[in-house]
């Protein structure tokens, strides 16, 4: 039995607070709450609460609440930190590693969600579902003397071309999605992209650059690196068709959001879904709030029940196996 679990930000993984629809079905803290002599769940904590909130105990999670060294520092007691996510850019694990910290995260929770979503912001552009709805609540349809009629055009997805760019599993099962509608999947050249092929996904290996030109949907999927910081710019913007529309659900600043709102304005590309952005929450002046043809969700491509509920498990299993001398996940 370990001693006391603090979670220092559990809103997002578990937000069953006054306005928020909650059900018996959403994860708890209970089988995490069994492996401590007591746990305290706090919904955010601010970065001048950290330490207090913190109350020296030797296990703490985190989903954002970030661990800088001098964070770490001022926790002499702390052994053990659990990332409530996948990245854990949070997390000096230099510092944490010399404090003799083990840091762990959660990977693959996600994948199914975050593919649907994909789809879902893919769909939204070409099909027009929310505004045909809302045309219809409007007395629109019961007004039109015909069986039908479109506020939009709609665009179907089979023969159309999906560039993916970054094939890891969320990629992958873009891929697999992609191919039921009938579309052609592209993806950057790599080194290996030969074996991808072995595992019965047919992709069409290309420079960037062209996969950029020929692709009618653009997905993001890669990590955010030095490389593939604004990967997405005024340059490879003007690479697109007009008719294509460019996905991000991977990070925020993959994409140069000051250029993207410029093409979208000048009618450079034909739309973006986006459920990411370069600062969360976006500041009010952020230049794609309000550009056209955008679909901007609030950064729930991970947050299915089903995908908390790995989450929640995921993260359970993280400290129950470090408890017992096997960590796993360990990222530092």
């Amino acid at each position: 039995m370990s001693d006391r679990i603090i979670v220092l930000d559990g809103h997002t993984l578990t937000p069953n607070t006054p306005g928020n629809l909650a059900s018996s079905q959403d994860p708890t803290w209970d089988a995490l709450a069994a492996l401590g002599s007591d746990i305290h769940v706090y919904p955010r904590t601010l970065p001048e609460d950290i330490i207090s909130h913190a109350d020296d105990a030797p296990i703490l999670f985190t989903n954002k609440v970030p661990f800088t060294a001098d964070t770490i520092v001022q926790l002499p007691n702390l052994k053990y930190i659990g990332v409530l996510a996948t990245g854990y850019n949070i997390i000096d694990l230099e510092a944490a590693t010399d404090a003799g910290i083990t840091v762990t995260n959660a990977a693959g929770y996600s994948t199914p969600s975050v593919a649907q979503h994909v789809f879902a912001l893919i769909l939204e552009l070409l099909t027009h579902t929310a505004s045909h709805g809302l045309a219809v609540h409007q007395g629109h349809w019961t007004a039109c003397p015909d069986f039908t009629f479109t506020v939009q055009p709609t665009t179907e997805l089979a023969g159309k071309s999906i560039g993916i760019v970054g094939l890891g599993t969320i990629g992958r099962t873009v891929a697999k999605i992609a191919h039921a509608f009938g579309m052609n999947v592209l993806a950057p050249e790599r080194p290996s992209s030969a074996s991808f092929s072995q595992h019965g996904l047919p992709v069409n290996f290309l420079p960037l650059k062209d996969l950029i030109a020929q692709s009618d949907i653009l997905s993001l999927h890669c990590p955010l690196t030095s490389d593939t910081h604004h990967l997405i710019n005024k340059k490879t913007l003007k690479l697109m068709k007009p008719s294509a529309i460019l996905i991000n659900t991977g990070r925020g600043p993959l994409i140069d959001e000051s250029a993207l709102a410029e093409a979208l304005k000048q009618g450079q590309i034909a739309g973006a879904g986006l459920d990411v952005l370069s600062a969360e929450p976006p500041t009010a002046d952020n230049p794609l709030i309000g550009a056209p043809r955008t679909v901007i969700t609030p950064h729930i491509a991970w947050a299915t029940r089903e995908s908390r509920l790995r989450l929640m498990d995921i993260v359970t299993n993280n400290l129950r196996v470090y408890l017992a001398g096997n960590p796993v996940n360990v990222v530092n």
